[in-house]
């Protein structure tokens, strides 16, 4: 591991409203759901371990249909009528009953998705209901898979929609009104060092106004990965931070600050600011729309300094900075 020198801001990386998010989703508050939209491969993947769970099925119904036939029948050959009607409830079982069975009672979940990682819901991210499940159901089977009408040219036209679309949709999404997303979210940082308690002070009186959201967020991520660097490495890299962060800071540090104490401060103050930003945006809703203050403040976080007892991580920095960094556990305050 060797030290990074400084980047320009062009290779900053931008704001982000979530690890990879891409579905879409807004919650109530207009705040962008840090959730991923499911593509092509971990559909397919879920297609195939489903095909097998309807195999396994189908060979138990067979059995259990071979069984009650022989008990009604007398060991006499049925009808063939009757076979033909038992074959085709049973394919309606398992290409329709089945998806729609599991989604419905498993929270839009079949077992492939399950195994997966993936979930039906709803355009506006609600829970999938009886008429969204069985149509998208009803439409798969017909043009996608199987494929009932023109298999090869429809299986090539649902692949290519999915591809295609934002967030991934296929046919029977489409006509629906569904998606299918990621339910298990990626692993988030590790522990991210609060605020300073003798730098308070100092931090509310920072000018944060030239600190643009591609720096802070590089900050964010040094600090929450400080724990997988080792020094002296991990000193270079947030001294060569330091110094772009106080290029657009002011005033300074207290002489002999440590560099990640300093970043800690302003990421901590930060996020303080964007607290308090929300928590008067949601008090001029309230007063427009009285019937939404409750929720408003149940939502509301605490505005107070995230002051722990100190919990140094692995290959922790030099003397001078452990007392005074207090580790916040993964999901801290700035979640």
């Amino acid at each position: 591991m060797t030290a990074q020198p400084p980047r320009s801001a062009s290779a900053r990386p931008g704001p982000s409203t979530g690890l990879g998010a891409d579905a879409g989703l807004v919650s109530g508050e207009a705040v962008e759901l840090e959730i991923r939209a499911a593509r092509l491969g971990s559909r397919v993947l879920a297609l195939l371990i489903d095909i097998a769970a309807q195999f396994v099925v189908a060979v138990l119904l067979v059995i259990v249909a071979g069984i009650v036939l022989d008990s009604f029948t007398d060991n006499r050959p049925p009808d063939e009528a009757l076979l033909t009607g038992l074959q085709t409830v049973g394919v309606v079982l398992l290409l329709v009953g089945y998806p729609v069975s599991w989604e419905l009672l498993s929270n839009g979940r079949t077992p492939g998705k399950l195994a997966v990682g993936l979930r039906v819901v709803r355009n506006d991210g609600g829970r999938v209901g009886f008429r969204q499940s069985l149509t998208r159901s009803l439409v798969g089977v017909a043009v996608e898979w199987p494929g009932l009408v023109l298999p090869l040219l429809t299986w090539a036209v649902s692949v290519t929609v999915m591809m295609t679309d934002p967030r991934g949709r296929r046919l029977g999404d489409l006509a629906a009104g569904t998606m299918v997303i990621h339910d298990r979210s990626p692993a988030g940082f590790g522990y991210v060092p609060a605020m300073v308690p003798p730098l308070i002070g100092w931090a509310r009186s920072l000018d944060l106004t030239r600190l643009d959201d591609g720096l802070a967020l590089a900050v964010r991520q040094l600090l929450g990965r400080s724990a997988t660097l080792t020094d002296p490495a991990r000193l270079r890299l947030a001294r060569s931070l330091w110094a772009e962060v106080a290029a657009v800071t002011s005033p300074p540090p207290p002489p002999g600050t440590p560099d990640w104490a300093c970043l800690a401060a302003v990421h901590a103050e930060r996020h303080n600011r964007a607290r308090q930003r929300l928590a008067r945006t949601r008090s001029v809703s309230t007063a427009l729309w009285p019937e939404l203050a409750p929720a408003a403040e149940a939502a509301t976080p605490e505005l107070t300094w995230p002051v722990r007892p100190a919990a140094p991580a692995p290959s922790s920095p030099p003397a001078p900075v452990t007392p005074m960094l207090a580790a916040t556990p993964q999901g801290g305050p700035d979640r």
